[in-house]
């Protein structure tokens, strides 16, 4: 078994797919469980909006826990948390099978939220400090496969096994990969661990993932009986009080969780505010769009599955072109206008009728997804290319957090406005127009991310675009 101080002898496509295993796992998950919502919702006896709870727990757990992935494998190395945490993921998920009540699959994705957390973001933990840098390119690309493999061959899955069988079983997927995972990781991974380990910030932890968790979810819960009436509006003043208590907490850390400062940075910032509208309105797909096509049109999980998942496909294409793009036209031009397609694209879902043939569906969420893949990789691009080499791993994990944070906020929103116009039309259960309208709501949020990115300076990120080196060379001669 190798030791931190070995150097690496497998193949190079060996450490990254053990990585991928639990990449593969995560993002299976993910999709299979969104294809599967509504059939949940029947089963439990709950509202199908409702249900958003099994996704925000998540995405919550997700954000709150991830800036602890790397001071963990630091202090007690990496393979090490690796393993616990598909291990947690595996038990949460059988959780999540054997749930009888809408409180108990929240307690059990929650819990899978935090193997989530530890577990993918300490593989690449281990990939980073494993693989030599002249064979990291190679490397990311044998990681990026079961990205890409996950969300495609989820939908379709996750609708047979709901549609044939029961949804129980998708939570039953987890447990082979999961092993077989731990299994590869104790005899191929080193345990890696950090030279210098940086106090932990748990004050600013407290603060901030409390206040996160109470805030988001405090939104989300509101106007149902899920809690006591009470329960909600407190939850979101807490939340905001306790999150304003970090700022200024953050302001006097010596090494704060949540590196605000960060913010200072043009590009760094762009991503995280206008690539937080962004991720207000596609964090909402993965809930609308099957909520839509089974409540609002009829259709059943597998055929759910086998139309969503065209999304994916574009996504891939995405992989083809992102670098010619870019080097083109460079970060500013393509994330404005890419949120104005963006949005477009999730207005023309809102046109989406029980009339309308399956097909042309199919190839709008596949150019759409084209299109949300393209900005996805300029923002996570675009949040390093000014960020010191020093604060790389403070950068990475405010990104983290930013992310699953707004992805999480999305599908409050959408379902709040789900719940507002089904109340508007006092109707008992939700109609196809309700989610028109909520379509074209996160299509005007995508769209507003556009405004933030405008603001970037033509040449900005331009060493990692590789756009408009030729006039930055020609200014380094005159001057």
């Amino acid at each position: 078994m190798p030791s931190a101080s070995e150097p690496v002898r497998q193949p190079i496509w060996l450490i990254p797919l053990v990585v991928a295993s639990a990449l593969f796992m995560e993002n299976m998950d993910s999709s299979v469980i969104a294809t599967s919502l509504p059939a949940i919702a029947t089963d439990l006896g709950e509202d199908p909006v409702i249900l958003k709870l099994a996704l925000t727990s998540y995405l919550l757990s997700l954000a709150v826990f991830i800036p602890l992935s790397g001071w963990c494998a630091d202090r007690y190395g990496a393979r090490t948390v690796f393993q616990v945490a598909i291990a947690i993921f595996i038990v949460s998920s059988l959780g999540a099978a054997m749930a009888d009540t809408l409180a108990e699959l929240v307690v059990a994705r929650s819990a899978q939220g935090v193997g989530g957390a530890m577990m993918v973001p300490v593989g690449r933990l281990i990939l980073l400090r494993s693989v030599p840098k002249s064979q990291m390119v190679t490397a990311l690309a044998w990681l990026s496969i079961p990205a890409l493999l996950g969300p495609i061959i989820g939908p379709p899955i996750g609708g047979y096994i709901t549609t044939f069988h029961d949804w129980r079983w998708i939570f039953w997927i987890n447990v082979p990969v999961g092993i077989i995972g731990i299994a590869l990781a104790r005899t191929y991974m080193p345990n890696v661990k950090g030279e210098k380990l940086e106090p932990l910030d748990w004050t600013g932890f407290a603060l901030s993932g409390i206040g996160l968790s109470t805030l988001i979810f405090g939104f989300t819960v509101a106007g149902r009986d899920f809690l006591a009436p009470w329960m909600a509006p407190a939850m979101i003043i807490g939340g905001a009080a306790l999150l304003v208590g970090y700022i200024f907490h953050a302001r006097r850390a010596p090494y704060p969780i949540l590196d605000l400062s960060l913010l200072k940075l043009p590009t760094f910032r762009t991503s995280v505010v206008g690539g937080g509208l962004f991720r207000l309105g596609i964090g909402a797909i993965p809930f609308l769009l099957p909520l839509m096509l089974q409540v609002g049109f009829g259709l059943d999980p597998f055929k759910t599955g086998l139309i969503t998942f065209a999304g994916a496909l574009g996504a891939i294409a995405m992989k083809l072109t992102a670098g010619a793009i870019l080097r083109r036209w460079g970060f500013r031009t393509v994330l404005t206008c890419n949120a104005l397609i963006c949005g477009g694209f999730l207005g023309l879902y809102g046109l989406f009728t029980a009339e309308t043939p399956h097909l042309v569906i199919a190839v709008v969420l596949l150019a759409g997804g084209f299109f949300r893949s393209l900005q996805f990789t300029c923002l996570n691009a675009v949040a390093f290319a000014d960020v010191p080499e020093e604060l790389m791993s403070r950068a990475t994990a405010f990104i983290a957090v930013a992310q699953q944070l707004f992805l999480s906020a999305g599908v409050a929103i959408a379902a709040f406005i789900l719940e507002l116009t089904q109340a508007a039309r006092g109707a008992d259960e939700l109609g196809a127009e309700d989610f028109t309208i909520a379509f074209y709501v996160i299509a005007g949020l995508t769209t507003l991310a556009g405004l933030m990115h405008v603001r970037l300076q033509s040449g900005a990120g331009a060493e990692v675009s590789g756009h408009d080196d030729a006039v930055r060379t020609v200014r380094w001669f005159r001057h």
